[in-house]
């Protein structure tokens, strides 16, 4: 309650002598019914709804924000999900961005589904750490550290990092993702731990469709790489370099999304888990069925081809409501 009171004297000494002071809602509803085949994946149906608000101040391009985040997954209880603190303050004009604190996820790094699975969005809705993003005429570079877990008798110190962004020329482009994560030992190791290493990069090159075409989309592909290791247990790295190649198209309210790995498994601390499948293929139809400036509703058709033998399939629907000033 103390740490409460003066993170809400100084916001309010903050507001007292800011220009603006603005404020953000969120309503996200969430459908995700996974009709998944051990031991690729883990089958299972999450529904619920997350509820957000950020109120902050602006001076000049200098912005602060405080507010809570919050998931109740249907059929469970209302504490089931701690309550996430948003804290953080912001730098922002034409050609960069830094960020500072616990802010959300979403709209700042997008990484592909092999390295960051979309359940992050569900239940680690903020990063807590830090993001910059430097932007030019021709393309753009990001970059983020998310303290994940402090050291603590039974918590491991783990934290995370990554770059992507992209270059651009016309309708070509090449995109580049990097990724870290450091999975260590809690505070006196009892019972022991071994320290365990993930790391991994994609680099793909592509086109675009024309931005005045009926119908969007892209084509690009390229290499995905994995390295991994725990220490005093696997003989070195564990290394895997594959083909990874994606396809997307929307025309009007319908969509589809494929992607192809193929060549072998990868080992992502937060990646998705099919992508342990030596060969995985995913494709998504994909229905927008609500187009509005503040609310975007999707519902995704995914079937999930694992190693050339295993058909899935999963349905997801999102409804995400967004409002302020």
């Amino acid at each position: 309650m103390k740490q409460v009171l003066v993170i809400i004297f100084i916001c309010s000494t903050f507001i007292s002598r800011a220009q603006e002071v603005k404020y953000q809602i969120l309503f996200e509803g969430i459908g995700d019914n996974r009709e998944f085949t051990q031991p690729y994946a883990y089958p299972q149906t999450i529904m619920g709804s997350r509820g957000a608000f950020e109120v902050g101040v602006d001076i000049d391009n200098h912005q602060l924000r405080g507010g809570l985040s919050h998931l109740l997954e249907f059929g469970s209880d209302l504490d089931a999900q701690k309550p996430k603190l948003t804290l953080y303050y912001q730098f922002h004009d034409d050609d960069k961005e830094f960020a500072f604190g616990a802010f959300p996820r979403r709209d700042k790094i997008d990484f592909p589904l092999v390295m960051l699975t979309d359940t992050l969005l569900y239940y680690r809705p903020n990063i807590e750490g830090l993001f910059g993003e430097i932007h030019w005429d021709w393309g753009h570079q990001n970059g983020f550290v998310d303290w994940v877990g402090r050291q603590t008798e039974t918590q491991r110190e783990q934290f995370m990092a990554g770059f992507s962004g992209e270059i651009s020329r016309k309708n070509l482009f090449l995109q580049n993702y990097l990724l870290m994560f450091h999975n260590a030992h809690t505070l006196y190791n009892d019972p022991p731990l071994h320290i365990e290493d993930f790391m991994g990069f994609a680099l793909q090159a592509g086109i675009r469709t024309p931005e005045n075409s009926a119908m969007q989309g892209y084509f690009k592909t390229g290499i995905l790489n994995s390295t991994y290791r725990e220490r005093g247990v696997t003989d070195g790295y564990d290394v895997s370099t594959t083909l990874f190649t994606e396809l997307a198209g929307r025309y009007k309210n319908i969509g589809i999304k494929s992607v192809l790995n193929m060549g072998g498994g990868h080992q992502f601390m937060y990646g998705d888990p099919y992508y342990h499948a030596d060969d995985y293929w995913r494709t998504d139809l994909i229905w927008y069925f609500i187009n509005h400036e503040k609310i975007q509703g999707k519902f995704n058709l995914s079937m999930h081809f694992v190693n050339w033998e295993t058909l899935d399939q999963q349905q997801q629907l999102s409804v995400i409501y967004v409002f302020g000033q």
